[in-house]
């Protein structure tokens, strides 16, 4: 049973698609809600007006008729997935396809046109992330290759360095390879990060210089990610390379250089944990650890020593008030120091032991 004619229109106006009839002297004689929504002007604000106000110059509005007039995009009077762009109210491009026809009344002469527009950036959107796949395949292998031989020179090298630690600037020298491992690191995060938006087809981006725009190839999916960290210790090497690492994770970290420092910034900000060295002049980690548990009971705490012995109770005694992990930093592991962290982020903080 064909439809009635107000059935067919009450369809056409509901289209979530651009529908917009033309006179024969090329001004708006209809326009949809789907036009409506997507190029953002009021029926009241398009009808009767010229139709190439929608288009982004004279010359394509003539192009998209010529092409409707030709044969080779449907036959002449037919237009068929026609590419264009139209311009919003906003003054936004909008990539469309366009399939229209001649109106012609009884006579054989042209009346004017009707055209379906279909909205083209979520298509566009689409095969770019496909081709952003594909290039992430290859720039993750030609990249993970060199990285995996850079980080295996690291190991060498950080095993001569450790077996020779007692030459002067050793210790230095340990410090920069754990800062390197925290760049090699940070690169692998980022190649992760490519194959998770090419894979999820989803990505942000953020403004950059001059109006462009740049990919924003932070991940927040990491079990640093996010969480802020207070690092404390007086040597600036090992500091500083601490933080490179956390950075590369996603961490926010802030960074100082002994106790009284961190314990002005704990009464200033919240963090999730503090990272500290065991010694400290004015104020060692352990002396730290108490204060931090009277100002910020929920904030968790983890001491780094580079001594394995414990001579001075220090750590059995941190343990008894709730010291949630120790890493020993002769050289500090990256691998290590993310793997512990990591674990107490993500699960409940255990209550003191009982003195």
């Amino acid at each position: 049973m064909p439809l009635a004619k107000e059935v067919l229109q009450r369809l056409i106006e509901a289209s979530p698609h651009i529908v917009i009839a033309t006179a024969s002297n090329g001004t708006v004689s209809y326009y949809n809600d789907g036009a409506r929504d997507n190029l953002g002007y009021s029926r009241e604000e398009i009808i009767g007006r010229e139709v190439q106000v929608l288009y982004p110059s004279l010359d394509e509005a003539r192009r998209v008729m010529r092409a409707m007039r030709g044969s080779d995009c449907g036959g002449p009077g037919r237009l068929e997935s026609f590419p264009t762009t139209f311009v919003t109210k906003d003054g936004s491009p909008l990539p469309v396809s366009i399939s229209g026809v001649i109106i012609k009344n009884e006579r054989g002469e042209e009346d004017g046109t009707i055209g379906f527009s279909e909205d083209l950036s979520e298509i566009i959107r689409k095969d770019k992330l496909a081709v952003l796949g594909e290039v992430t395949i290859g720039l993750s292998h030609e990249i993970n290759n060199p990285l995996t031989a850079i980080a295996n020179h690291l190991s060498l090298l950080e095993r001569f360095v450790f077996g020779h630690e007692t030459s002067k600037g050793a210790a230095d020298e340990l410090q920069r390879i754990a800062a390197m491992r925290g760049e090699v690191r940070r690169i692998e995060i980022r190649l992760a990060r490519l194959r998770e938006m090419a894979e999820k087809e989803d990505y942000r981006s953020t403004d950059y210089l001059d109006g462009q725009s740049m990919i924003d190839l932070s991940s927040g999916e990491g079990p640093l990610a996010g969480h802020r960290l207070l690092v404390v210790d007086d040597d600036d090497a090992v500091r500083k390379s601490i933080v490179e690492i956390l950075d590369a994770e996603g961490c926010k970290v802030d960074a100082c250089c002994n106790g009284r420092e961190a314990l002005a910034r704990l009464r200033g900000d919240s963090y999730d944990l503090v990272l500290s060295d065991v010694v400290m002049p004015e104020m060692d980690g352990y002396e730290l650890l108490l204060e931090t548990r009277r100002l910020c009971p929920q904030t968790q705490v983890v001491l780094m020593t580079a001594f394995y012995h414990d001579q001075n109770h220090i750590l059995k005694r941190s343990r008894l008030q709730g010291l949630e992990g120790v890493l020993f930093k002769k050289p500090l592991n990256p691998e290590r120091l993310r793997n512990t962290l990591g674990r107490l982020l993500t699960r409940d903080r255990p209550a003191p032991s009982p003195r």
